[in-house]
């Protein structure tokens, strides 16, 4: 029956399914040679898909506007709701750029070149800002637009990909990746079974067990072999063609591309010779080839899963529930600012907040690294996921889950696991093109030996695509990193950028911070000397009520001072300098005696008090001098030894501080330092930064305001959790706890990092170098080349996780 052309329906507001369109809507398809407006992601996803296919004879013939319900699949229909904020507040952030930012969890990513595809195929998308794939974790952080592109159209166009998407939840990702491991175990099974039963049949076809005049029991045999190997190939390689019709859907090579031609090729022949009872039959290698594929793929997902979980187990210590100080019971992540929780001995704690009642030892490691328990009491600040010791406390939140610091942790890591470094990159280019060659000498392997030898040419050329399969080379980077990433998290560094590792290896030139660096930051007002009428205590008054202002550690030894209600309406803080304000048409400074002084000659009872080696900390008013302060700060328990290390390992220190060149002196000779300079602003010190020889690579370590720019412009930049939240923004890595040393560590992992992706590269490369040649001549069968290739893959994750001893 020839169809007959009628005239499509006219359509008000959405073209396919006719419902209104929202306002401030643009999405539309060109279908029949015009542009259609169409009323959301999930319409213009299943038009796209229409036109795509060549299918739009659909909107020519068809009587009414499609239902929405009908035509929609579930999966984008579910999509959809991604797109409420309400719904999104769980797990959508906002960066300081005021981009949406949300960590996604993607099933189905096998290889670099998946890798490869989701990030081409999103960076292609108007708004979306970044996309970046982790194949060790599974997990891709997107950053995008939403005034630009909705979050549901980025997750259909990966579930048009083939991928699965959604927000990353920890307990989903674990149910999810126990229901994968299930059905790769039905599969494996399935496999495991056909292959015994096949070689038992195989036994008898191979070695003669049958007289020439059997050929009708010989060929009934076969028929057998065939029926039990179709289920392995329809079934239990079902992930291959999978992968495999992907990548060629989108034109893109894959691992499982040369897996899925071998595959089919060897069942094809087979099958050809037991319907026309010619030539050999080897069901039994291709049943054997798909187990030892999956096996091996089972295993190397089990190892890698190992490797993935390390920082994702961080979000495991927050519990599930939560105690309101009304006794009700309530879910941990619905808690919001302000609500007021009680947790008792034993507990982890549900949010990060401020404790008003009670007191206690809290236990941090799971944050700082350090394994002894900090005393917390009224006031004090507490986190998330950390574990209550011996005390009832009350506690005040102040912020919601998805804003807690372990939250942060755990976002902050993948920032840094998704920033790829340079071998990361060149390995995951390698491993593309690696495929197109080996698909080249494959089909030059068969064309040889179908000339000379053809009964050989097809098992031959299996060997070859399966053998020099990179998966080894794939994972030989990413998943050292991964590794690596998770010890410095239990080291207490929190890694926020991807060069760090790289580095860290490269560094030869050490430039750290005095005051709360390498010194611990509690500084002790030990004496105040007074000029001219005011009292100390006058004089104190009004030195805090100046430093109220100031976030330097200098500024909290004037705290007991402060007044309930501030003394200053306005205070300038001259970074590297001092404070001034205003009162009573007096200017008061407080700093460095140049500064307070206005660069007047000092006065005769200034000079007497051997100015300016025991007072450091000036007042003034109207530029005359009123006090002089004396303080102290003790040195960190591990300065000398972080020092002495650095200078050990042939590394070069250089002290940089805004104190005077007698109080950094004193620690100089203290700590062995040769190399100061003192009296240094914000930007004497990037000056000097910028001017070290072009050969050092730096590495600053600080924690103040005034280091905020030097931290910035250091090759790599380490911050103390203890400093001021723009030194820790500027950073590429936060030190969580208070252990200097910790740095030391972190240097050694990041060379035992680089001997051991150099090490994953070589063993990747060098495997498909020998065994190539092997494969093209013949001397590896198709099940040696299916084991020869699952060890590599293993031996290279398994090496890497040595990085996590």
């Amino acid at each position: 029956m020839m169809l007959t052309s009628i005239t499509p329906p006219t359509i008000k507001g959405c073209y396919h399914c006719g419902e209104p369109i929202p306002e401030k809507c643009h999405f539309s398809v060109e279908i029949l040679g015009e542009p259609r407006k169409l009323c959301c992601a999930g319409c213009e996803a299943i038009a796209k898909m229409i036109v795509d296919h060549k299918l739009t004879t659909y909107y020519e013939y068809r009587k009414h506007p499609a239902k929405k319900i009908e035509l929609i699949p579930q999966n984008i229909q579910k999509l959809l709701l991604y797109d409420h904020q309400d719904i999104q507040a769980d797990f959508v952030s906002e960066n300081a750029q005021h981009h949406k930012e949300i960590l996604l969890s993607i099933d189905g990513v096998s290889c670099a070149a998946c890798v490869w595809l989701i990030e081409k195929q999103l960076y292609k998308q108007p708004g979306v800002i970044t996309i970046e794939v982790n194949i060790t974790t599974h997990r891709a952080l997107l950053v995008w637009d939403a005034s630009v592109v909705k979050l549901s159209h980025l997750l259909t166009i990966l579930h048009q990909l083939g991928y699965k998407a959604a927000p990353f939840e920890i307990n989903t990702q674990e149910q999810q990746y126990q229901q994968t491991m299930q059905h790769y175990l039905y599969k494996l099974g399935v496999a495991g079974i056909a292959t015994m039963q096949v070689m038992m049949l195989a036994i008898a076809l191979y070695f003669d067990v049958f007289e020439q005049s059997d050929n009708n029991f010989q060929h009934y045999l076969r028929w057998i072999s065939l029926f039990v190997a179709t289920p392995v190939l329809l079934y239990s390689a079902l992930p291959f063609y999978h992968n495999a019709w992907r990548n060629i859907k989108t034109l893109t090579l894959g691992m499982d591309v040369p897996v899925s031609i071998a595959l089919l090729s060897a069942y094809s022949t087979s099958l050809y010779a037991t319907i026309t009872a010619q030539g050999e039959v080897y069901f039994e290698s291709i049943s054997m080839f798909v187990f030892f594929l999956l096996l091996g793929r089972y295993l190397e997902m089990r190892t890698r899963r190992h490797a993935a979980v390390m920082s994702a187990n961080l979000l495991k210590l927050v519990p599930a529930m939560a105690t309101l100080v009304s006794g009700e019971q309530v879910a941990a992540k619905t808690l919001k600012k302000s609500d007021i929780v009680t947790v008792l001995p034993g507990e982890y704690l549900p949010a990060d907040g401020v404790i008003i009642q009670g007191s206690t030892t809290i236990d941090e490691s799971m944050l700082t690294g350090e394994s002894l328990a900090v005393k917390r009491t009224k006031n004090d600040t507490v986190f998330a996921g950390t574990l209550n010791g011996n005390g009832n406390i009350t506690i005040q939140v102040s912020c919601n889950s998805k804003d807690t610091c372990i939250s942060n942790i755990v976002r902050l890591q993948d920032h840094a696991l998704y920033s790829k470094p340079q071998i990361a990159l060149i390995a995951d280019n390698i491993a593309r093109y690696f495929i197109g060659v080996i698909l080249l000498i494959a089909l030059a392997t068969w064309l040889y030996w179908h000339a000379y030898q053809p009964q050989d040419a097809l098992w031959i050329t299996v060997a070859v695509l399966v053998a020099t399969c990179p998966c080894a080379l794939s994972l030989a980077t990413p998943t050292a990193l991964t590794c690596s990433t998770a010890m410095l998290s239990r080291l207490g560094l929190l890694v926020r950028r991807g060069h760090v590792l790289e580095t860290l290896c490269k560094v030869n030139h050490v430039i750290v911070d005095k005051t709360g660096t390498l010194t611990e930051g509690n500084i002790q007002l030990v004496t105040t000397k007074i000029f001219g009428q005011y009292s100390i205590s006058e004089v104190l008054t009004y030195a805090a009520e100046l430093e109220r202002y100031a976030n330097h550690p200098i500024a909290k030894c004037f705290m007991p001072y402060q007044l309930k209600t501030p003394l200053f309406d306005h205070v300038d803080n001259i970074i590297g300098d001092g404070l001034s304000g205003m009162i009573n048409h007096q200017q008061w400074r407080i700093g460095k005696y140049d500064f307070v002084n206005n660069n007047q000659t000092p006065t005769d009872h200034l000079i007497n008090i051997k100015y300016p080696s025991d007072y450091s900390i000036w007042l003034s008013c109207d530029n005359h001098i009123v006090a002089a302060f004396k303080i102290e700060d003790p040195l960190r328990k591990k300065s000398k030894q972080l020092i002495n290390t650095w200078k050990q390992q042939g590394i070069k220190v250089t002290m940089l501080t805004g104190d005077n060149s007698i109080h950094a002196q004193r620690v100089a000779q203290q700590l062995d330092i040769d190399h100061f300079c003192a009296n240094m602003t914000p930007i004497n010190k990037l000056d000097f930064l910028q001017k070290i020889p072009a050969t050092d690579i730096s590495l600053m370590i600080g924690d103040g305001i005034n280091d905020a720019p030097v931290l910035a412009g250091a090759h790599l930049s380490i911050a103390l959790n203890s400093g001021t939240d723009i030194a820790k923004s500027s950073a590429d890595v936060v030190l969580l706890g208070d252990n200097l040393l910790s740095i030391i560590t972190a240097r050694q992992l990041a060379l035992r990092t680089r001997n051991i992706i150099r090490e994953n590269l070589a063993w990747a490369l060098g495997y498909n170098l020998i065994i190539l040649p092997l494969a093209v001549t013949g001397l590896v069968t198709p099940y040696i080349a299916v084991i020869g290739m699952s060890v590599s893959s293993m031996i290279v994750v398994s090496n890497s996780l040595r990085l996590l001893k």
